[in-house]
């Protein structure tokens, strides 16, 4: 089966699919990607948006995604944005 692994910072993002055999893990697919298991940061794991663990299993077609930390609170920064605006 075919998965599609992603990894995204600001302003760029990485690829990548393999080929896995059928019952294959998040954490399989990592190691076929080269990747570690929280190399960059990752707080954790998602396959199509939805919450993951390296334990969860894969289908065919699916994206794994790795997550990393929010930087700013969504809800500040929007404060922000609102209140450079004002001036």
């Amino acid at each position: 089966m075919k998965v599609q692994l992603l990894r995204a910072w600001p302003r760029r993002f990485e690829q990548v699919t393999v080929e896995l055999p059928p019952g294959a893990r998040v954490a399989d697919a990592l190691r076929a990607a080269g990747w570690e298991l929280v190399e960059g940061g990752e707080v954790g794991y998602a396959v199509f948006g939805v919450v993951a663990t390296v334990e969860t299993a894969l289908h065919d077609g699916d994206r794994v995604e790795l997550l990393r930390p929010l930087l700013v609170d969504p809800k500040q920064a929007r404060r922000r944005r609102a209140a450079s605006r004002a001036r």
